[in-house]
This record gives C-alpha cells, sequence and structure tokens, in this order.
C-alpha cells in the first residue's frame, strides 16, 4: 500500500523500498525495530528545479541540505508470533519515505503512529496524512509545532547561521488546550556515544576514515545497529558534510549491490552498513570492516581493543573490532578516552556522555578545517579589483604548494594540542571526495559574494550620466545587461541587499525613460535575453 495513492515510485524504486523495509532473516528481530535506509532515486525522473525545499535548503547547515538523488527511508518493523497466520508470524513494516534527512523526528513519528497503524490498518494512514497536511513548511530556524494523532511535536531545524556544536532548547510549555505536547531535543542526531561504543578505542581513527571518504563496511546484527552506526560515522566529520555515498542498511537485493561490491576494481568511497553473513565473504576485499556486536551501553569500562588484521576477519560472527591495516596520521588522543571512561564508571548519562563525544569530534574536525577556510578565504580578489565596468574577477587558483606553506604558521597547532603527522593527513584529504564537495561548495559562495559586490558597485554609478554620454545602442546594451544581473540575483539568491536590487531596478527605470518613446515601449516589454 501507498500513501497518499497519487505518490509515483519507479518500479526499481518500489523493488529496492520492498527488500529495504525488512531486517535480513538472520538478524532474527523479534518485536518492534527500527531503522534507517537511504537508496537512489531512479534516473530519469524529473527532478523539480525550482521546488519549495529547494528555497529552505538554502538556509540549513552543509550537512543537512538534501541530496537531490537520493531518498532515506524510516522503518518500523514489527514480528510477533501469531498461530492464526500461515507462517506463525506477523510480519509487516510501516515505512516512511523522505529527502529530509531528519532521523529524530522521523523515528519519534513513527514510534507515535506505528503501533496504532498494525492493528488499525489502512484507513488510520488516511487520518495520518491530513495531519501531515497540516504541518508548516520545514523552516530553519523556526520553532515548528507538528500535530500527529492527538499529540504535538515540537522543534526547531537547524540554520547555517547557528554555532556548530550548539542546539538552540525547544522548551516544553504545558499547552492550556487538551494536546499533549512532546518537544524534540533533535531533528537529526542519533546517539553518538551508544552507536561508538563498540568500538571506543578506535574513534579517533574512525574520524580519520570517514575525513578521508575511505571505504568502510558496519558488519552489524541488525539493522538498527547498522543504521545508527553508517549515520554516527556520516556525522562524526560535521560541521563538514560527507561527500561520498552512505547506506545506513545495505541488502545483497540492492539494484547497486554489484557495483559495490566488484572485485574487478577498487573499492569504491562508500559507508555500507550490512546484517546479512554473506557479506564477510563479498567484501573481504575492503580495506576497513567495522564489526559490530550487539549494541549495549557499558556497566564497566570497555577493555583496550587493538585493531584487527584483515585476515582474521572470515565470517560475521567474528569477534567486534575494527579490522583494517590503515595507520592513523595522528597520535593518539587519551584524553577524551579517560573522560569517557570516567563517565561509565559515574554512570553519566548517555545523553551527556554523546555531548561530550560530539564537542570532540567538532573540534578536531574544525582544528583541521579552519587552516583551509582560512587559506581558501585568501584567493578571494580584493574589494578594490571590482569595477562596475568590466566582469567581475575570478578567484585565484588554489595550489596545494601554497596551502602546505601556510601551515608552518597558521596550521592546526593554533587550535589543537594533537602530534602527528598533520601533512600527510591534508595531503592524503585533498584527493578525497569530500575535499572536492567542500571546495566546490566555497567556491560557489564566493563567487556569488563577488557577483553581489559587482551589483553593489554597479548600483553606487551614476547610471544615467553614462547613458546619456553613449550611444543608443550601447545604452540598450547595459538596460539587458542590467536586468539579466536582477534575474540572476533572483535565481541563484545572491546575497545582495533587497534595497539594492531596488535601487538597481531605479536606476534601469531612470534610463529606459531618458530613451525616445519607441525604444522605452519595446525595452519596458522586454523581460531578459
Amino acid at each position: 500500500v501507498i500513501y497518499p495513492p497519487h505518490s509515483k515510485l519507479s518500479d526499481k524504486e518500489k523493488t529496492n523500498i520492498c527488500y529495504l523495509s525488512f531486517p535480513d532473516s538472520n538478524s532474527g528481530c523479534l518485536g518492534d525495530t527500527q531503522f534507517c535506509f537511504r537508496f537512489r532515486r531512479s534516473s530519469g525522473r524529473k527532478v523539480s528545479l525550482c521546488c519549495f525545499l529547494d528555497q529552505l535548503d538554502r538556509d540549513l547547515p552543509v550537512y543537512l541540505k538534501k541530496d537531490p538523488a537520493y531518498y532515506y527511508g524510516y522503518v518500523y518493523f514489527r514480528q510477533v508470533r501469531d498461530k492464526s497466520l500461515k507462517r506463525g508470524y506477523f510480519q509487516k513494516s510501516l515505512v516512511l519515505i523522505s529527502k529530509l534527512p531528519y532521523v529524530h523526528l522521523f523515528r519519534t513519528m513513527l514510534k507515535q503512529i506505528a503501533p496504532e497503524y498494525f492493528e488499525k490498518s489502512e484507513a488510520f494512514l488516511e487520518a495520518v496524512c491530513s495531519d501531515v497536511d497540516r504541518w508548516p513548511p520545514p523552516i530553519p530556524g523556526k520553532i515548528l509545532h507538528l500535530p500527529i494523532m492527538g499529540i504535538i511535536m515540537k522543534l526547531r531545524i537547524p540554520t547555517y547561521r547557528d554555532k556548530p556544536g550548539t542546539t538552540p532548547i525547544v522548551q516544553n510549555i504545558h499547552q492550556a488546550d487538551a494536546q499533549i505536547s512532546m518537544a524534540l531535543p533533535t531533528v537529526h542526531e542519533v546517539d553518538l556515544f551508544r552507536c561508538f561504543c563498540p568500538v571506543f578505542f578506535h574513534i579517533q581513527m574512525l574520524w580519520e576514515l570517514v575525513l578521508l571518504g575511505e571505504p568502510l563496511v558496519v558488519m552489524a546484527p541488525s539493522p538498527s545497529e547498522s543504521s545508527e552506526t553508517v549515520l554516527a560515522l556520516v556525522s562524526c566529520i560535521s560541521p563538514l558534510k560527507y561527500c561520498s555515498d552512505f547506506r545506513p542498511y545495505f541488502t545483497i537485493h540492492d539494484s547497486e549491490f554489484k557495483e559495490y561490491t566488484t572485485r574487478t576494481q577498487a573499492p569504491p568511497s562508500v559507508i555500507l552498513g550490512v546484517t546479512n553473513p554473506f557479506f564477510a565473504k563479498t567484501l573481504q576485499h575492503w580495506p576497513h570492516i567495522i564489526r559490530i556486536g550487539d549494541i549495549k551501553l557499558p556497566g564497566e569500562v570497555p577493555k583496550q581493543v587493538k585493531v584487527k588484521k584483515l585476515k582474521n576477519l572470515k565470517t560475521l560472527d567474528s569477534k567486534p573490532g575494527v579490522y583494517t591495516s590503515y595507520k592513523p596520521y595522528l597520535n593518539k588522543d587519551e584524553e577524551i578516552v579517560k573522560q569517557l571512561q570516567k563517565g561509565v564508571q559515574q554512570k553519566r548519562p548517555t545523553e551527556a556522555q554523546s555531548v561530550i563525544l560530539r564537542r570532540y569530534f567538532l573540534e578536531l574536525t574544525e582544528s583541521f578545517i579552519i587552516p583551509l577556510e582560512r587559506y581558501v578565504a585568501s584567493l578571494m580578489p580584493l574589494q578594490k579589483c571590482i569595477s562596475p565596468w568590466k566582469s567581475p574577477p575570478q578567484l585565484r587558483q588554489f595550489s596545494q604548494d601554497d596551502f602546505m606553506k601556510t601551515l608552518e604558521k597558521a596550521g592546526p597547532q593554533l587550535t589543537s594540542g594533537l602530534k602527528g603527522d598533520w601533512i600527510g593527513l591534508y595531503r592524503h584529504f585533498l584527493k578525497s571526495p569530500n575535499f572536492d564537495g567542500w571546495f566546490r561548495s566555497r567556491q560557489k559562495e564566493m563567487t556569488q559574494k563577488l557577483e553581489a559586490l559587482h551589483l553593489e558597485a554597479l548600483c553606487n554609478e551614476n547610471l544615467v550620466f553614462w547613458s546619456q554620454k553613449h550611444t543608443e545602442v550601447e545604452t540598450v546594451d547595459l538596460v539587458l545587461k542590467l536586468k539579466n544581473k536582477l534575474l540572476q540575483a533572483d535565481r541563484e539568491q545572491l546575497p545582495v541587499k533587497t534595497d539594492t536590487l531596488k535601487k538597481l531596478q531605479t536606476h534601469i527605470n531612470d534610463i529606459i525613460l531618458a530613451l525616445p518613446d519607441d525604444l522605452q515601449d519595446i525595452l519596458l516589454k522586454t523581460g531578459t535575453t
């Protein structure tokens, strides 16, 4: 069953969803299980260009921007004994498909509706859909109230202006009316400490592997563990966006199975979460494998575990741990391990442990990225080079050698006490998809900034005086160019003040009115070329 009924999915998408909506038979998930997956949209599907979500996307932090090529599936699966059924079990999944990576929000929502749906079936989904139709647009930065079956979920979607690592608290104010409200502390974060607990001693090495876009497999006993661990890995380099593909739960039926498991080429830059024992054989040639047992919060301090050799990984029953021959670039930070171990001994709540771990990853990523930010900012031409009568100047080229020279005086040592081969880490990073994605987005931002400064320079000129000293042909040419500039500012959402755009429109109107009547008529009708 699909709700709403008018939703269009290709046959390939439907097949992928069907296979990904159920745990592998060996997982033995009795009772209720929640997990998430991610799958490729079929090629040839129309992607709505001026979609409303795209406008909201601009205000999101980079790691929450939606990827038009993928959908997320959020699953609530129930398996209970039922002798009245032929197979002896009731097995059903309710799956919510969305372009949005708001894991915690959709997980909470499914928890509210799935148990009731299993009892009431289809008509109940119609009621859920009419509730969702009443939801306000997902505007970043606003406190949103989302009704769902008699409960109001209160939440705030982060914006790119938020200081990284801070989450403005959504207060749970007691409603005067009868509606029960539930404040969500986050829309997208997973329980970081719980996920990293089984590989506690290797968190820093895993951070390096994710940062460098290395091929990683998470082998777990069930989809909930595999999906949470993959999402935790992807989020550990925040505020950087992980730019390669990642699959929180991946099965042998996936349409990309052949592409990702072939031995004819090196494993791709992707993080896969798997539960089928078959993968232990199929993915033996992958360089980094994380093997996770049942995720339980440690009652005592986890034991120190060495990194294991890949050749020791024969089956999915192998001991939990990290199997790799990778040598980290940075020396181990013993401080964070001690801090978290102390938390375990003192029975510190897992939420508090996650906050400590998230702050540690954030500081590590920021120490790494600040020197790059500083160098890339220096590629921007000076404002005095911007002339209203010439095209905006180009950004200077990124030079790896020049960047490396800046590290001696302005490297990560300014913000991090960690020793090690930072230079080697940067060299490796500059070849990775994460650098490519980060640099492209910086380039786009800076080019738009140059376009905006160019517009402002034009506005500050006396354009009517200029047109009086030039021929009609040149003046008409200027009007068309200015109209195009206005269109571009709107289309690309350039960072220009509204007053500047109004001023430019006034300039255009004044120039047109100074021209002969026949030209005025043509130019006032002409939109743009």
